[in-house]
């Protein structure tokens, strides 16, 4: 894998201090029905009626939004599904993806509290169980002047379900893997302390290269051959990790550099 060294500065913001001693999950609002936790939150923010911390968890979303404009479907009541504001003025623009991977990370160390093993963040941040989804995460950033102000973390987790309508083979739940019914607002709120941990570990001088090294120890593939699907052409590469900038880097050959949404896994 390549080795990239980027010196970036951090924002400098008076609302630093503040953000950071807001705890994630405060206030933790639970929402029957709503069309996206994300559209709310962002709705709450741009309104001056949410802040940094804030936590917005629905039963049942009815235009639940995924990856690539995909939607995310999930029963009523039996998953969980969170959005979280999170305040980044205090970091440099191009963390971007340290923050997914906090995202991510934040959402493998719930799981992994209930799932022993083949527990892995898929590229750029699904959680895996083997070859199969458990979760996805959708971050929606708010740029204003240059400055990264705020970001909207949107989480879904396969709780309770137990049939996926068209994708049965490629989702799982942590039902089906223990065996065992959960409370997803209870998962939800033990999320945002998990969330607020990682938060701050990004804050840290050397926390984005520490939650880099951390994303590609439980790097779904690393260093095995998989087949990826670019356009027409599918070839077999190993996935050798991803950069600071969030690009796939894997080799056939030679090395080769994937954006997010280029590429096609044939699982």
């Amino acid at each position: 894998m390549n080795n990239f060294h980027v010196n970036f500065v951090k924002n400098s913001n008076s609302l630093a201090g503040s953000a950071v001693k807001t705890v994630i999950g405060t206030p933790f609002t639970h929402l029957n029905r709503v069309n996206s936790t994300n559209i709310y939150a962002m709705e709450q923010l741009q309104a001056k009626l949410a802040e940094h911390g804030a936590a917005f968890f629905a039963d049942l979303q009815t235009a639940g939004k995924g990856q690539m404009g995909k939607k995310w479907e999930s029963e009523s009541g039996q998953n969980l599904l969170l959005s979280v504001i999170l305040n980044v003025s205090t970091l440099h623009i191009g963390h971007q993806f340290a923050l997914s991977a906090a995202i991510a990370l934040a959402s493998w160390d719930l799981l992994s509290t209930y799932i022993p093993s083949e527990l892995t963040i898929k590229w750029p941040n699904d959680i895996y169980w083997g070859d199969r989804k458990a979760g996805g995460i959708l971050i929606e950033n708010q740029i204003s002047g240059g400055i990264w102000t705020y970001a909207i973390a949107g989480i879904g987790m396969n709780i309770n379900q137990t049939h996926f309508e068209g994708v049965m083979q490629k989702a799982v739940s942590l039902k089906q893997i223990t065996g065992k019914i959960y409370h997803p607002i209870e998962l939800a709120k033990a999320l945002c302390i998990h969330l607020n941990n990682r938060y701050h570990q990004l804050l840290e001088p050397d926390g984005p290269e520490k939650l880099m090294a951390q994303y590609h120890a439980v790097l779904y593939k690393k260093e095995q051959l998989v087949k990826l699907k670019t356009g027409s052409i599918t070839a077999t590469y190993c996935i050798d990790g991803v950069n600071q900038f969030g690009d796939l880097l894997a080799t056939a050959g030679i090395q080769h550099q994937f954006r997010h949404g280029t590429v096609e896994w044939i699982i």
